[in-house]
């Protein structure tokens, strides 16, 4: 984290950065949920199981088996659980396995969070193609992938599909062309599934952070030479989120309270969009 920015502290007063769930939303739900070892998807999970959600973790990092524990521990009053499953989300073979594993296990998915991305700051003319082609896995393909692999239970017993856009899916982001570019096309993606299937029983819609105080803002390191004045595009003069905070997001576009919601993209930026 750069010393020009800072994390927001709770503050009860204005309702921010203080952490609430509403018990019995998700009872029933089975909600498989992308990039759960940390950050936003870890915070998701949590939100998801305390509601009282059936909660698939996947995530490339093995840590996801302690945040499924975790969630057992914390959620096993609630009505919620976790099943931990690692999971590299530009493999199909292994997104295949994954959702299937979900299923067997926990019950037909009702819910899909596709929160697993990765990203970095990089002069254009100095971008690799294997960096770009990374980023566009991840984020993009690994999106696709999910969303593909749960349709078809979904199209049989409905569904919500929150994917996550970032503002710099919307606005564009000095030293991050493939960065903006993969998330560019997952809110495309998140809207032509929409359109697809809107009137047959699946929601898709999107949450767009802008910074958010996860472990990959440290991957955000400003290149050599960079000018400090086009990065502020990318701040929000609120600081940064809590992943909490993102969380609630993705727990409301999943739910029955956005029931009228399809092809929408929140942006829950501090208002670096606006």
């Amino acid at each position: 984290m750069s010393p020009t920015t800072r994390v927001r502290q709770a503050d009860p007063d204005r309702g921010t950065a203080v952490e609430t769930f509403m018990p019995g939303r998700y009872d029933g739900r089975v909600a498989v949920v992308t990039g759960a070892a940390s950050g936003i998807g870890r915070a998701t999970a949590r939100r998801l199981a305390a509601e009282g959600a059936a909660v698939a973790c996947l995530d490339i990092n093995g840590a996801v088996a302690a945040v499924a524990e975790k969630i057992n521990d914390e959620a096993a009053d609630k009505g919620g659980r976790a099943l931990a499953l690692q999971c590299d989300v530009t493999d199909e073979q292994a997104v295949a396995t994954s959702v299937a594993r979900s299923t067997d296990e926990l019950g037909t998915i009702t819910n899909l969070c596709n929160i697993a991305g990765i990203g970095s700051f990089s002069h254009t003319t100095e971008e690799t193609l294997s960096r770009w082609e990374e980023i566009l896995a991840v984020n993009l393909t690994g999106t696709f992938l999910m969303c593909r692999a749960v349709l078809p239970a979904m199209l049989e017993h409905g569904g919500a599909i929150v994917n996550t856009v970032s503002s710099a899916g919307i606005k564009g982001q000095p030293y991050s062309v493939a960065y903006c570019a993969s998330k560019g096309g997952v809110l495309m993606l998140t809207k032509a599934l929409a359109v697809e299937y809107m009137g047959r029983g699946v929601r898709v819609n999107g949450v767009a952070p802008g910074g958010v105080d996860t472990p990959i803002v440290h991957d955000f390191a400003l290149p050599e030479n960079a000018d400090f004045t086009l990065i502020q595009r990318a701040m929000a003069p609120l600081g940064y989120a809590h992943p909490h905070e993102m969380a609630g997001a993705f727990a409301y576009l999943g739910s029955d309270e956005a029931a009228y919601a399809t092809g929408s993209i929140l942006s829950v930026d501090g208002a670096i969009t606006a």
